[in-house]
């Protein structure tokens, strides 16, 4: 299915069509993310920082762990406007549906609670995996990302003498700590989600050829003057921007 997406898009010469197979794609990538994330909670082996925080937060509001997810997405996505960060389509998408999407296959989920370790060590990493396909497949659109990333990058821009790497440990270990003093589930899974999520993807990512650095996002603007003026590629620090007078005259 997610294929015959991505040939419908590059068979679009641009515009409407465009734009909406493009939303497709995303929808489709975020659904499958958010299966591997529900794999990670039915583990029951502890969660990964952001979701401790959502399940934490369930636990003290009348809200279930979907709308969680979704108001801490847009507290999030209000920051990262503040902080003039880079957002498209693909970032309020992310903000508006995984949570729900995450809490849908939990309800739908009526196998036994998993109690064993191990297994739970098994389901988490096929629950990478399967974020790692979602996230290639969103990602392809090229509308840009979360609104977590978007947090992340804006957070090492103003703290820029202090490597990305290290910038991202202080962000989950405070998402963690409130996560936990809210009582969200902790253990053996947290380690595993902070440390080993980025490597499963990384060898997902080897195996499908996949470079999310290569990849040319376009913000809110780009893609509504996209819609009006179809064109393949938008490249802003080539120079490229969308604009009317870039296109060439019809004679």
């Amino acid at each position: 299915m997610g294929n015959h997406i991505f040939r419908l898009i590059q068979k679009s010469p641009g515009g409407i069509k465009r734009v909406l197979l493009e939303w497709l794609e995303i929808v489709l990538g975020l659904m499958v993310f958010s299966f591997g994330v529900h794999l990670t909670i039915y583990a029951n082996i502890g969660l990964a920082p952001w979701d401790c925080l959502g399940m934490g937060l369930a636990k003290h509001t009348p809200f279930n762990y979907g709308i969680s997810m979704t108001l801490i997405a847009i507290t999030v996505l209000v920051i990262d406007i503040a902080l003039k960060e880079k957002i498209g389509f693909g970032t309020v998408i992310d903000a508006l549906l995984t949570g729900n999407f995450v809490q849908a296959f939990n309800y739908l989920n009526k196998f036994p609670e998993n109690k064993s370790i191990l297994l739970g060590i098994v389901i988490m990493l096929a629950g990478f995996v399967f974020m790692a396909v979602g996230m290639w497949m969103y990602m392809s659109a090229e509308q840009c990302c979360g609104p977590r990333d978007a947090l992340l990058v804006g957070l090492g821009k103003r703290m820029s003498k202090i490597p990305i790497g290290i910038v991202e440990v202080i962000l989950w270990a405070v998402v963690l700590l409130i996560g936990y003093l809210l009582g969200g589930p902790v253990g053996i899974g947290t380690l595993i989600s902070t440390f080993g999520a980025g490597v499963v993807m990384q060898l997902v990512y080897s195996m499908i050829g996949f470079e999310p650095r290569k990849l040319n996002h376009r913000d809110v603007p780009n893609v509504i003057r996209s819609m009006k003026y179809p064109v393949r590629e938008i490249n802003e620090e080539m120079g490229s921007c969308l604009q009317p007078g870039s296109l060439p005259e019809v004679k």
